[in-house]
């Protein structure tokens, strides 16, 4: 099985991560390399501009691929299920919770645009045609949509377009060039795709709920710590962890009191406050551990 992943660019190395932490270390030979085996012998890696990952899916060179949604619904359109997909769908399998942006609809702030209604019989600038249109037709506008490979938030300000679709993650850039967002056309973020008829085969799923293992891992962390056994549900009550804490018996302490040791999976968010809590209700020796997977 082959994965296509992003060569270069702000997705590649969060993507060689991923791929590390969740057991599928990349045997990298060459810095300009096409291909890269995995220690799974059955799975290999491809290395491909973000953009061409959906097509090498579609096309069989990749069974899997790691890209922007953006890149997939531009170049074909995602279903969430193999039995829905119709033509050059591509099956989304897994949100991968990096590389978050919105792809944005924005006009030059002096044109006072409020509305998508406002720029009927306009031009629209992007990077991303079949989107744009889809999202006028769905909004029931017409406009010329004119493709650029660059710079799409110049063409307002050189009378080429009176508007632009263009990919935002903070709003900075449209600021900059006097821009003002009118609406938002998608949100995408980094997913894991496959092609239908590959989608539900086991080596696919084993490696998805590899990558399912690490994106749930994320932001947690475990807690273990020892507790009176009378002060038991106290301690529940502050970490009801998932599914319940895991409590095991030690052995009793010098002066007689029964122990436990207690176990759970918490909310990075939330630590500072649960051991504070959990001091108060006797709970000591508490020990706080990152979590690199996590399987439920």
């Amino acid at each position: 099985m082959r994965i296509a992943v992003p060569n270069k660019g702000r997705l590649h190395e969060p993507t060689i991560d991923l791929l590390e932490r969740a057991g599928l270390h990349v045997e990298k030979t060459a810095d300009r390399q096409l291909y890269a085996d995995t220690v799974d012998p059955d799975v290999s890696v491809l290395f491909a501009r973000a953009a061409d990952i959906p097509e090498y899916v579609r096309d069989g060179a990749a069974d899997l691929g790691i890209t922007g949604l953006d890149q997939a619904e531009e170049s074909g359109g995602v279903v969430e299920t193999a039995a829905a997909a119709d033509g050059d769908e591509l099956v989304d399998l897994l949100n991968l919770g990096y590389g978050n942006c919105r792809l944005v609809l924005a006009a030059p702030e002096a044109d006072g645009v409020e509305d998508v209604a406002e720029l009927r019989g306009g031009t629209v600038a992007t990077e991303f045609p079949a989107i744009t249109r889809a999202y006028f037709e769905s909004v029931g506008v017409d406009v010329e949509v004119v493709t650029v490979t660059g710079a799409t938030e110049l063409t307002p300000h050189v009378e080429m377009a009176d508007a632009i679709v263009d990919i935002t993650s903070t709003g900075t850039t449209l600021q900059v060039n006097r821009l003002e967002i009118i609406d938002e056309v998608l949100q995408s973020s980094v997913r894991l795709f496959a092609r239908p008829e590959v989608a539900d085969d086991e080596k696919v799923q084993q490696v998805r709920t590899a990558f399912e293992s690490v994106t749930e891992a994320e932001g947690k962390r475990y807690l273990m710590m020892n507790a009176p056994k009378a002060n038991l549900d106290d301690v529940k009550q502050v970490i009801p962890g998932l599914g319940g804490p895991t409590v095991m018996d030690v052995e009793e302490k010098a002066n007689g009191e029964e122990t436990v040791a207690v176990h759970a999976v918490v909310d990075e968010r939330d630590v500072f406050e649960t051991i504070t809590d959990l001091k108060a209700v006797g709970a000591s020796g508490i020990l706080v551990t990152e979590i690199e997977r996590l399987v439920e």
